[in-house]
């Protein structure tokens, strides 16, 4: 972050970053609803090759409650049964030598509070990780004051400039976790 100029949008980007990040974990926290999301990012075995389920396979939901992994090549469907398996989505996979199917069940109240424990856990951490950035950011205010490059009252406002930019994407975890939450605790 040499740049004076380009730190608003450096310190921007890292912030959008951890909120995809934020998103993507979110996704992936099942709420006893089929989504090809529960899977298609897990990684396995395939000629040598770690690869995703997504990049070998068809991922479809015929069901709200049902998941069907069809394979492009058969002989792969060992090796993502076993990937699914050893992975923390809590599925076993009925396999047909053709597709697997992911009956997913119906989460217990109990199951949904430790999901939605899970999820705010999530959201703190990129909380964490986006006050980290506001810290570098106003770093690198003070340092250009104290070698003269801007003025008091320009530091001033770039500390300012930073804070809003952190409150609004704190606002906007708040909303991706509040969502999550309604989504995990519906029935």
């Amino acid at each position: 972050m040499s740049d004076i100029g380009l730190l608003m949008d450096e310190l921007e980007e890292r912030m959008m970053k951890t909120e995809d990040a934020l998103a993507a974990t979110l996704t992936g926290i099942r709420t006893g609803k089929a989504s090809p999301s529960l899977v298609e990012n897990i990684t396995f075995e395939y000629y040598g090759a770690q690869t995703r389920i997504r990049d070998a396979a068809g991922i479809s939901t015929p069901e709200p409650r049902l998941l069907v992994i069809q394979p492009w090549d058969a002989s792969a469907i060992k090796n993502i049964e076993k990937a699914i398996l050893a992975s923390n989505v809590g599925i076993t996979p009925l396999n047909d030598g053709k597709t697997l199917k992911l009956p997913i069940p119906a989460l217990s109240t109990e199951r949904r509070a430790q999901l939605a424990k899970q999820a705010k856990q999530a959201a703190e951490e990129s909380k964490v990780a986006l006050r980290n950035v506001r810290r570098d950011g106003n770093d690198v205010v003070k340092k250009a004051q104290k070698a003269s490059e801007i003025t008091e009252d320009e530091s001033k406002k770039m500390t300012e400039d930073i804070q809003k930019l952190l409150d609004r994407y704190i606002a906007s975890i708040d909303k991706m976790l509040a969502d999550k939450d309604k989504e995990l605790m519906t029935v």
